[in-house]
């Protein structure tokens, strides 16, 4: 069973950054195509940034130039750099994964994700 277990969250003021990271176990993260989606209070959970097996990167508009996903092999996990906070980036974070060696690619798409995690709460002030 794949689980997922998102950490890094907290409280910054606007113009900070944050490190999220989410682990993965009960499976070796180059066999998925991993995402980061954000949910804000009232409102749709977004596509923030995603990664496939081979590297390549895609990114929502909104966080383009400000944040950097990426993964490392060896220690199983999945990274999101955040730059440049801003109020409107505070929500919660889920990392997710899709199915082990299926056929995958970066999406910001949440139905193309069959595992997430329990989120990690960023919230930013101004």
């Amino acid at each position: 069973q794949v689980q997922l277990a998102e950490s890094g969250g907290g409280s910054v003021q606007a113009g900070g950054s944050l490190r999220l990271s989410c682990a993965v176990s009960g499976s070796q993260i180059s066999y998925h195509c991993m995402g980061w989606f954000r949910q804000a209070s009232g409102k749709e959970r977004e596509g923030v940034a995603a990664i496939d097996r081979a590297g390549n990167t895609i990114y929502a508009d909104s966080v383009q130039g400000r944040c950097t996903i990426s993964k490392t092999n060896t220690k199983n996990t999945l990274y999101l750099q955040m730059n440049t906070l801003k109020p409107e980036d505070a929500a919660m974070y889920y990392c997710a994964a899709t199915l082990n060696l299926r056929i995958c690619y970066a999406s910001l798409r949440a139905d193309d994700y069959n595992y997430w995690g329990q989120g990690t709460q960023v919230t930013v002030s101004s």
